[in-house]
């Protein structure tokens, strides 16, 4: 395995997609499909392979190209497509040019409603292609069942049924039709119908939803609980069944797409070319900026090397925006809706997809560039006057009042630095006052570090709410330090980020890498503060029972707990039990012990 496909591995996205494998002179020779890329791909590289023809493929793999998309059905629909186009080698089995299905309306004078794999352009209306062949013929099934569309192949022209040419076949008599061949169903009723199978088709199920729900209540009341629960399988189908694709369209589009992206260092193009409503290629690409280029501009460069390297010939562009471009043999199209706006989401979803996977790249190989851009992200987020190299987390933790102690955590190059994470048992607060507690280990911490000259962190963050962060404040200004260290506090409700003297707080993204590091910082200062307070009040349980018992030594206490395990159980234990744990006369020091606590 390369260094490149490990690379690509590690970043490879957990969502539904198709995989080219492409050997050493660049060619596809295995395209595809799987709901989670990474696992998939991941799969041909982490296990020996059993079959001899797997391991001969995976022998030649130099390079891993990928396409995401938003369902597992378009998997489907995309491999079939970029087989057709590529013709990989390995790709055998699909290599016999399968379509998957649609469903037809003829444009016929009573039209017939079918599954096919040919498209034969004739005016007829296609809806696909499907995925599941199972949905298709649920569907169907419930169009003869309630719409009773004909499925004779009896040329239904007006001429022939005025004629009296045709007779009513075995599926009037099972009344799966209504005989429009012999003109017993109207032309206007029939199309009525088919208008409805249209809409149905295009995803508006709740006609045919209603009519089958009907129908299950009149079976239920019937008691045909077969025929009722045969229909509501029917209905979970249909409502399962998708019209719409990304990667397949119902119309013959011939187009291409580009979706863009841009940082301040380079702008992403992604390019789909779509022939027949169906996307047979997909590229994406980075241009790097030079000077003050814009993105009309850059879009523009790819538009033209794009239609360049792929010799398309597309008499439309869709585009995010309007390119700083002239093309004498196409037009561009900006889309607000519908099948062309889905293509270029999809094509956006690509190159932003791209933009993450070049990141994530480029911070495995200078792992130091992440953290750089983590810190100044979170130096512009909370408006610090330095880059946060060294933060500290500050947690108090006391249960009922009992055992105040507090913690400090402390990160730098925001990773956990633990040789400098510190515990502080609060000495001069009785009981349970937070406030005094935070003012207590703060300038503990922080005027030894002042006076002496120590190094000190560029962020204190404080768990709590306005409160304690206000009094660490004055502590800080107390110690001369106020201004010259950035402080603020994360109150856990709404991970709402406060700031001194500041009533409003600042609410920063959910899935921002600022907040997620403060809450980090913030997790961790609890564990590790939570994990000395019970250290702490455990020993102090100890302590107050057996220590206080005049006799009692240290060894004789360590037996006792290493064969009782707890205090209770020495004071459920029988005193021959103790007896042979420590001897008679200490024995009879603890059972007198509690005796008198008992009375």
């Amino acid at each position: 395995m390369t260094k490149e496909i490990a690379d690509t591995l590690k970043i490879l996205p957990q969502t539904p997609g198709c995989y080219q494998f492409l050997d050493e002179k660049g060619k596809v020779i295995y395209v595809g499909k799987a709901k989670n890329l990474k696992k998939r791909v991941s799969s041909y590289f982490n296990k020996v392979q059993e079959h001899p023809k797997t391991r001969i493929l995976v022998r030649k793999i130099r390079r891993i190209k990928y396409i995401v998309v938003n369902s597992e059905e378009d998997t489907f629909l995309l491999e079939n497509n970029l087989i057709k186009e590529l013709q990989p080698r390995y790709n055998v089995m699909l290599k016999d040019d399968k379509s998957y299905p649609s469903i037809v309306i003829k444009n016929e004078f009573f039209p017939r409603v079918f599954k096919t794999r040919n498209i034969v352009k004739d005016g007829s209306r296609y809806f696909g292609p499907y995925t599941s062949v199972m949905s298709v013929n649920a569907l169907l099934d419930v169009f003869s069942k309630v719409y009773q569309i004909r499925t004779c192949r009896y040329n239904l022209t007006p001429e022939n049924i005025e004629a009296g040419k045709l007779k009513v076949c075995l599926q009037y008599h099972i009344k799966r039709c209504k005989g429009p061949c012999e003109n017993l169903q109207s032309h206007e009723e029939y199309q009525k119908n088919i208008a409805e199978i249209t809409e149905i088709l295009k995803g508006n199920v709740s006609l045919i939803e209603k009519q089958i729900v009907e129908e299950m209540q009149r079976c239920s009341d019937e008691l045909r609980f077969e025929e009722a629960q045969q229909l509501k399988k029917k209905l979970h189908l249909i409502q399962n069944f998708k019209e719409k694709s990304q990667v397949v369209s119902n119309i013959n589009y011939n187009l291409d797409v580009f979706g863009f992206e841009q940082d301040e260092n380079s702008a992403y193009i992604n390019f789909l070319h779509v022939v027949n409503g169906a996307i047979i290629k997909a590229y994406t690409f980075e241009y790097k900026k030079r000077l003050n280029e814009t993105p009309e501009e850059l879009l523009g460069l790819g538009i033209v090397e794009m239609r360049q390297r792929f010799s398309s010939d597309s008499k439309e562009i869709i585009v995010p925006f309007t390119p700083e471009l002239k093309l004498s043999d196409a037009s561009f199209t900006i889309p607000q809706r519908g099948d062309k706006k889905k293509l270029l989401e999809l094509s956006e979803k690509n190159v932003k997809q791209f933009k993450i996977d070049k990141l994530k790249k480029s911070e495995m190989l200078n792992p130091d560039q992440r953290v750089t851009r983590i810190l100044t992200t979170v130096q512009k987020d909370l408006q610090l006057k330095e880059i946060p190299w060294h933060i500290e987390c500050f947690d108090n933790s006391n249960i009922q009042g009992t055992n105040p102690v507090a913690a400090c955590v402390v990160f730098k190059k925001a990773k956990p630095s633990k040789k400098d994470y510190r515990y502080f048992n609060i000495k001069s607060v009785v009981g349970s006052d937070d406030y005094a507690s935070m003012a207590e280990i703060i300038e503990r911490r922080y005027s030894r570090a002042f006076n002496e000259g120590s190094s000190l962190p560029q962020l204190i963050v404080i768990d709590g709410g306005k409160g304690q962060l206000n009094i660490a404040a004055k502590t800080l200004q107390k110690i001369g330090l106020y201004g010259k260290v950035g402080i603020i506090s994360i109150a856990e409700r709404l991970e709402e980020i406060y700031f001194p003297d500041d009533p409003i707080p600042l609410y920063i993204d959910k899935n921002s890498e600022t907040l997620k590091l403060i809450q980090q910082l913030r997790d961790e200062a609890h564990r590790f503060g939570l994990t000395f307070h019970r250290k702490k009040r455990s020993k102090a349980q100890v302590s107050s029972e057996l220590d206080s018992i005049k006799g009692i030594g240290k060894e004789t206490k360590k037996k006792l707990l290493s064969h009782f395990k707890s205090i209770k159980r020495i004071k459920e234990a029988d005193e021959e039990e103790i007896i042979s744990v420590i001897g008679k006369s200490r024995a009879k020091l603890i059972t007198d012990y509690f005796k008198k606590e008992q009375i």
